[in-house]
């Protein structure tokens, strides 16, 4: 579906991402990972149109989306999260819902003075549509909870939400575990897993929690240095010299060591 081809981002002298290649299958459900500063989200960014490659080509289901818009890319089905949540704090969570559709009939002044029924009945479809996302997520009963009074897990899964409220072919995932505790952490790891199963939705998510990437991914890309360091499922991930050495640490190359020795 997402084939990015020798990605270069350079700020300055500064080589974010320095070559990278990677292709994200229909379907699938991908993760990236990698230390601090490999740029991960860097790529995603270029990717989803935030930033302009200062090289390289991005293409979609064989479209050159390379350095598109974000908005265009929107509406192309291509969606991007972001690590800290970025909710309307003062409206409530099924009005952040209902925002998300473009092109509503209430946007306009012609319609909202003149075609009151149909944006009131478009309106009453979209709190509709809400409700069976919340309910999806199992966070109906904080639809009239400002959402600003989430907690930052509750936050993450409201961003899922927003993706469900459009037609989404692919979304990215920017450390979506990050500050959330394990309950909730399961929680969004089983909508995730149901949106791809039961809806088709293709993911690729950067994430630091190797169980969690270890559920919901296969493959999963390693990036290191701007490159792209190894790709194959978890488990090869994680008997990976390379990835041990860059990533994963020694720690746990001595303990696969202490377990191999205790069989």
């Amino acid at each position: 579906m997402i084939v990015a081809q020798d990605i270069h981002k350079h700020f300055g002298g500064f080589r974010a991402v320095d070559g990278a290649s990677i292709e994200i299958a229909e379907g699938s459900i991908t993760g990236l990972i990698g230390p601090n500063g490999a740029g991960k989200s860097t790529l995603f960014n270029v990717i989803a149109g935030v930033l302009k490659p200062t090289s390289g080509r991005v293409t979609m289901a064989g479209e050159d989306i390379t350095g598109l818009p974000p908005h265009e890319l929107f509406h192309k089905g291509l969606l991007r999260t972001f690590q800290i949540a970025h909710e309307f704090s003062s409206m409530t969570v099924r009005e952040n819902l209902m925002m998300v559709p473009g092109n509503q009939s209430g946007e306009g002044l012609m319609s909202a003075w003149f075609n009151r029924g149909a944006v009131a009945q478009e309106e009453r479809e979209l709190a509709k549509k809400a409700d069976e996302v919340l309910e999806f997520l199992t966070i109906d009963h904080l639809a009239d909870e400002k959402a600003g009074n989430m907690s930052g897990g509750q936050k993450k899964l409201l961003e899922l939400g927003r993706t469900m409220m459009v037609d989404a072919k692919i979304v990215f995932l920017d450390e979506v575990g990050a500050g959330v505790n394990r309950t909730l952490l399961n929680t969004i790891g089983d909508a995730i897993v149901r949106l791809n199963k039961e809806r088709g939705y293709t993911f690729c998510l950067i994430e630091h929690d190797m169980d969690f990437i270890a559920r919901l991914c296969d493959p999963v890309i390693v990036m290191a240095e701007g490159k792209v360091l190894a790709k194959g499922s978890a488990d090869h991930i994680m008997e990976n010299e390379a990835v041990i050495e860059a990533y994963l640490g020694t720690g746990l190359k001595n303990k696969k060591k202490e377990e191999e020795t205790n069989v």
